[in-house]
């Protein structure tokens, strides 16, 4: 029996936080494909507030934390092709900013 749906992820998004500096900073790229799962994870030790317009904060990622949406169960286009990630905080002492997603192959 083939599947007619399949996970795929997206390549890992990231961003150096000791390159923060207080304005609105991409986290690489714009999306490729609608995303279902969208995980960001703070390894640097600040907290970081999320855009994805490059203006108005939607989420924050304290250091060291991360935040998860998943609506995979609602089978919704959570977050659309071409959404760019954003974040603004204090440089950190190490560390970085990762985007991870997932979205639904079809086929």
């Amino acid at each position: 029996m083939a599947y007619k749906q399949r996970i795929q992820w997206e390549t890992l998004r990231s961003l150096d936080a000791t390159t923060l500096n207080g304005t609105w900073q991409a986290v690489g790229t714009p999306l490729l494909q609608p995303s279902y799962i969208c995980k960001m994870v703070n390894t640097g030790n600040e907290l970081v507030l999320v855009s994805i317009d490059g203006t108005n904060a939607i989420d924050v990622c304290p250091g060291g934390g991360f935040w998860l949406y998943d609506e995979s169960k609602s089978h919704a286009e959570f977050l659309p092709r071409g959404t760019q990630f954003y974040v603004q905080g204090s440089a950190a002492l190490s560390g970085a900013i990762y985007l991870v997603t997932q979205y639904l192959e079809i086929g």
